[in-house]
C-alpha cells in the first residue's frame, strides 16, 4: 500500500489532546497521563491501558451495546434499551415484561435473552497493519485489493479463532491507515435477570429521546452463563454463571458538578475525517431520504399492528430501534442546519490542502483529485444502495436472501467464502433466522413490502436491471400464501440446502430472491472496487492528516469503530442558546412534574408515592437534597456507547451513558467542546428504584456497593 510523508507509527506515537474531545484506544491513554491527570482522574494510566487489569477488564460488549460486569458471577450491568429485545421476546399481551419490569428472585427464575445476544470481552489487542499489506500493489483494481485485504483478514480471524472459546475481527482504524486484530471471548448463553417497568426504563419515551432535561432510568441486568469447565457454551440449564476476573464497585457516593467521569465502552460510528462533500451528501441527501424512509415504515407497522395487542409487543423492538435511529437522524439534519459544519470542515480542508501542497507540491495534486473522484462515486453507489434496501424492506425476503446466498458460498472453500457465510458465521446466521419467532408478523411485513415497493418507485435513483424482477405491490399478498418461509422450522431447514434446491422451488420469496441475486452481487461488487479504491487513496489522505493535525498540536484518535474506547471529561451543563443553561442534574421531583398519566409520562404508583413520602435514604444528594436521577458530562460518546460504565476518578461505577441531548447530535461529525453533553443515568437513582420501588433486594445484595459516609 503505498505511503506518503511520514510513517504512520511515528505519527501516532505522540498524541496531544483538547478538553474532553476523544474516543481513545486504551493503549493511546500511556501518552494522555498529563490531560488525565488535569481533569482529575487518579487511576494511572497504565491501568487504563492494560486489558487483564481492573477497570477495562470488567467493561464488555452485547455486539450493539456497551456493558460492564458488575458481580464476580457474571452480574453484567446495561442499558434498558440495549436489553430491549431480551425484555420483548419474553413478553406476551398477556404477561408483558415491556409494561410490568421483570426481576429474577433467584437464578432459576432468570429468562433466555435471546438466540442471538451475545456477550464479549476484550483480552487481546494487536496491530496488524503489516500483515494487511501482504500482496497488495498500486497496480491492483480496486475490487482485486479489496478482495486481497479481506483475504488477508480472513486468515488472521482464521489463525486467531483456533481456539473457538474467541471471536476475532480485524477492524480498521484511521480510515484504514491502520489495522487492529481484536479478540474477544464470546459467552452466548445470556440471561434477564431485572429490567424495570417502561415507565421508569423508557420514561418520557420518544418525546423525550436525545432530550434534556430528562428523567429516565435506563438501566438493566443480565448474566452470562458458561459451562462447567468456564469455558463459553451454547445456552443450557446445566451452565453456570461466568467468573468475571474483574467486576466494577458501585458507588453511591455520587458526584458534584465539575467532578471528572471516565468513560468506557464501545461506540459505534463517527465520522470525524469526512470531507466537505460527503458532510454535504449526508446534510442534503443522504440524511434526508433515510429520515422519510424511516418515518413512512414506522407508520406502516403502526397501522398494521394497530388491531391486535399481541402484534404490537412483536414489534415493539423493531419499532423502537427505528425511532431511535430516526430521532438521532433528525438530530444531525436540524444540527446541520444549526451550525454550517460543511463550512467549517471547508476552511479546514483548503488549509489542510494548502499545507499538503507545501509539503509536496508534486504529488498533492494527484493524491487530491483521486480522493475527491473516488468519494464522488462512493456517494453515488450508496443511493443505489439505499434504493435496493427500500425495495426489498421485509423480513421474508432478507431471510430468503442470506438463505440463498448461504447456498451459494457453501459450494466454495470455507477460505473463499465471502464474510459471514463462513462456517464461522452459520451460528449467528441461525439466530437471526430464529429470532424472527419472536418479532414478525406475516401481515405486518406484508404492509412493509408493499409500502416499500410503492416507496421505492417514487425515488429517482434506481439500480440497473432492478425494477423489472421486482414484484407488482399488488401482486405481494400472494406471495404470502406461497412461501413457508414464515415458518422458523422450514427457513432453519433451508440452510442444509443446496444451490439447485433454491432455483427448482416454488416458494415465492426463494424465487425472488434468486431473481434479485444477480443485481445484489452487482452491487456488492461496484461496492468491492469503490471500497478497495477507497482503501488506496483513504490511509494516504490519513496519513497527511494526521501529520498536519499533530503539527497543530490537536487531538489524533481514530474515529469510532465499535471497537473498546475511553473518554474522559467533566459534569457540567450547557448554554445551547443565549439566555439558556441546562443541566447538570435531574432529580426525581422532575418525574412528579412531568407525570401526566398519559403515555410516555406515566409513573409507577410506587414510585410517585416513595417521592410523595420522601424515602430518599442514603441516596439523598446532600446539595440538591433529593434523589438525582440523569446527568450531564463533556464525555465524548456516540451510538454504541449506550450502557457504557461512567466511572469517578477512582474506577468506580456512577452511571450509565444512554444519550446524548440534541444539540450533541452532530458530534458524530464535528466536536463542539461548548455544547457537547452525553446523558448518564445516576447510580443513586438506580439504586434507590431498586431498593424503594422494585424491591430488587437480591441484586442489591450481588452488588459491592460503597456509601457515602
Amino acid at each position: 500500500m503505498k505511503k506518503l510523508f511520514i510513517p504512520a507509527l511515528f505519527l501516532l506515537s505522540s498524541l496531544p489532546a483538547l478538553a474532553d474531545e476523544g474516543q481513545w484506544q486504551p493503549h493511546q491513554l500511556l501518552q494522555l497521563k498529563a490531560e488525565l491527570k488535569k481533569v482529575g482522574i487518579t487511576i494511572p494510566a497504565e491501568k487504563l491501558a492494560d486489558l487483564s487489569k481492573h477497570p477495562m477488564s470488567a467493561i464488555v460488549s452485547t455486539g450493539g451495546c456497551s456493558a460492564s460486569f458488575v458481580s464476580p458471577e457474571g452480574l453484567i450491568v446495561t442499558n434498558h434499551h440495549c436489553a430491549y429485545d431480551a425484555i420483548q421476546r419474553n413478553s406476551s399481551a398477556k404477561k408483558n415484561y415491556i409494561v410490568d419490569g421483570f426481576l429474577a428472585k433467584t437464578r432459576a427464575e432468570e429468562l433466555p435473552a435471546g438466540a442471538s445476544t451475545r456477550v464479549y470481552i476484550t483480552d487481546k489487542v494487536d496491530n496488524v497493519s503489516k500483515e494487511l499489506g501482504l500482496g497488495l500493489s498500486a497496480a491492483m483494481t480496486g475490487r482485486e485489493r479489496r478482495e486481497q485485504i479481506q483475504s488477508n483478514i480472513k486468515k488472521i480471524i482464521a489463525e486467531c479463532e483456533q481456539d473457538k472459546a474467541y471471536r476475532c475481527s480485524v477492524p480498521s482504524f484511521h480510515r484504514g491507515l491502520e489495522y487492529y486484530r481484536i479478540r474477544q471471548m464470546m459467552i452466548r448463553d445470556v440471561r434477564l435477570v431485572y429490567a424495570p417497568a417502561d415507565m421508569i426504563g423508557n420514561y418520557g419515551g420518544d418525546i423525550d429521546n436525545f432530550e434534556w432535561p430528562r428523567h429516565t432510568g435506563d438501566f438493566s441486568f443480565l448474566r452470562a452463563y458458561v459451562g462447567k469447565d468456564g469455558r463459553p457454551a451454547e445456552p443450557s440449564p446445566d451452565n453456570v454463571p461466568y467468573q468475571s476476573k474483574d467486576f466494577l464497585v458501585v458507588s453511591a457516593e455520587g458526584l458534584k458538578n465539575g467532578d471528572p467521569i471516565l468513560l468506557a465502552g464501545y461506540p459505534g460510528r463517527t465520522s470525524r475525517y469526512k470531507l466537505p462533500a460527503e458532510i454535504r451528501f449526508a446534510r442534503d441527501t443522504d440524511y434526508p431520504l433515510r429520515a422519510a424512509e424511516m418515518l413512512a415504515d414506522i407508520a406502516t407497522i403502526a397501522a398494521a399492528t394497530q388491531a391486535k395487542p399481541e402484534d404490537e409487543v412483536r414489534y415493539a423492538s423493531v419499532v423502537k430501534g427505528i425511532n431511535n435511529r430516526l430521532k438521532k437522524t433528525q438530530g444531525l439534519i436540524a444540527g446541520f442546519a444549526r451550525k454550517d459544519i460543511a463550512a467549517i470542515k471547508d476552511q479546514t480542508d483548503a488549509q489542510f490542502r494548502l499545507w499538503l501542497a507545501g509539503k509536496d507540491a508534486q504529488k498533492a495534486p494527484d493524491l487530491l483529485k483521486q480522493l475527491d473522484t473516488v468519494i464522488a462515486q462512493d456517494m453515488a453507489l450508496s443511493q443505489e444502495e439505499f434504493a435496493f434496501s427500500v425495495a426489498s424492506n421485509s423480513d421474508l425476503l432478507s431471510s430468503a436472501r442470506t438463505l440463498y446466498r448461504l447456498a451459494i458460498e457453501k459450494e466454495k472453500p470455507n477460505a473463499e467464502r465471502e464474510s459471514g457465510y463462513q462456517e464461522r458465521d452459520v451460528g449467528f446466521i441461525k439466530a437471526r433466522l430464529s429470532r424472527l419467532e419472536q418479532s414478525f408478523v406475516s401481515a405486518v411485513d406484508q404492509a412493509r413490502l408493499t409500502a416499500g415497493l410503492a416507496r421505492y418507485a417514487k425515488l429517482t435513483v434506481h439500480p440497473a436491471a432492478l425494477d423489472v424482477l421486482l414484484p407488482n405491490p399488488a401482486t405481494v399478498a400472494a406471495m404470502f400464501g406461497k412461501t413457508q418461509l414464515h415458518n422458523t422450522a422450514q427457513r432453519l431447514a433451508w440452510m442444509e440446502q443446496n444451490r439447485a434446491a433454491f432455483t427448482q422451488t416454488d416458494d415465492a420469496f426463494i424465487q425472488l430472491a434468486v431473481q434479485l441475486h444477480e443485481v445484489g452481487m452487482s452491487l456488492e461488487n461496484r461496492r468491492k472496487e469503490i471500497d478497495g479504491n477507497l482503501d488506496f487513496i483513504i490511509p494516504q489522505y490519513m496519513e497527511a492528516m494526521i501529520a498536519w493535525k499533530k503539527s497543530q498540536g490537536k487531538p489524533v484518535y481514530p474515529d469510532a469503530n465499535s471497537t473498546l474506547r475511553v473518554t474522559f471529561g467533566n459534569v457540567g451543563a450547557y448554554a445551547p442558546r443565549d439566555g439558556v443553561t441546562k443541566g447538570p442534574f435531574t432529580t426525581v421531583e422532575g418525574i412528579v412534574e412531568k407525570h401526566t398519566g398519559n403515555e410516555p409520562f406515566i409513573a409507577p404508583a410506587p414510585l410517585l408515592q416513595a417521592i410523595k413520602e420522601k424515602r430518599y435514604g442514603v441516596f439523598k444528594d446532600k446539595v440538591l437534597a433529593t434523589v438525582p436521577v440523569d446527568f450531564l458530562s463533556s464525555a465524548d460518546t456516540t451510538g454504541g456507547n449506550s450502557g457504557s460504565a461512567v466511572m469517578n476518578k477512582r474506577g468506580e461505577l456512577v452511571g450509565l451513558n444512554f444519550d446524548s441531548t440534541y444539540e450533541s447530535i452532530t458530534k458524530d461529525w464535528y466536536f463542539d467542546t461548548a455544547i457537547t453533553r452525553a446523558i448518564h443515568v445516576d447510580i443513586r437513582y438506580m439504586l434507590w428504584v431498586m431498593k424503594e420501588v422494585d424491591h430488587a433486594d437480591n441484586v442489591l445484595k450481588e452488588l459491592t456497593i460503597k456509601y457515602p459516609k
